[in-house]
């Protein structure tokens, strides 16, 4: 998954030009978890299996920052076979897609949502984090507000649907490169 050429548009994608985007790895421009999720699609657009696919992915510009992008794979071929992939790299944002701002978070904030995941009560949270029990009610209403979520297991659910958290990890732990 070597990037050999890249387009202008889409090395800006990355805060980054084509020369400094050629020789590296799609792995290390994307979030964690995209690259496994991937892996296997690529697998069968190599092997003939499938001719084409697209992809919701989290791409990292230069700064850190994520955004959310639709990646559309399709295979080249030539007389010898396998030539190839043509990527394109659409990013997305409307009303159900946060931008990249809304997916950083506070070290605080981190630490709550993290606390709320593992199904930490306030009372524990508040003695955790050394906060007053107001105050975990009060970074948890931010919280619900800022991702649109009724109650903390919604909360929870929107979190991991939005990848925030490392995969495979309990308790689980926000990814370092969404903490502010």
């Amino acid at each position: 998954m070597t990037i050999t050429a890249a387009e202008a548009e889409f090395a800006a994608l990355f805060c980054a030009s084509p020369g400094e985007i050629c020789g590296r790895s799609l792995s290390d421009l994307l979030r964690a978890g995209a690259p496994a999720r991937l892996r296997h699609r690529f697998t069968d657009l190599s092997e003939g299996r499938a001719n084409w696919f697209t992809e919701r992915v989290a791409g990292r510009h230069g700064g850190g920052r994520v955004f959310a992008a639709d990646l559309t794979a399709i295979a080249v071929t030539g007389p010898a076979g396998p030539a190839g992939l043509v990527l394109l790299l659409c990013p997305v944002r409307d009303a159900d897609t946060p931008g990249p701002r809304e997916l950083t978070l506070s070290e605080l904030d981190a630490r709550v949502l993290e606390g709320v995941a593992s199904g930490a009560s306030t009372v524990q949270l508040a003695g955790r984090l050394y906060l007053s029990r107001q105050g975990v009610e009060y970074r948890v209403g931010l919280l619900l507000r800022r991702f649109d979520a009724p109650n903390r297991p919604a909360l929870v659910a929107r979190a991991h649907a939005l990848g925030l958290f490392a995969p495979g990890r309990w308790p689980p732990q926000v990814l370092p490169d969404l903490v502010d």
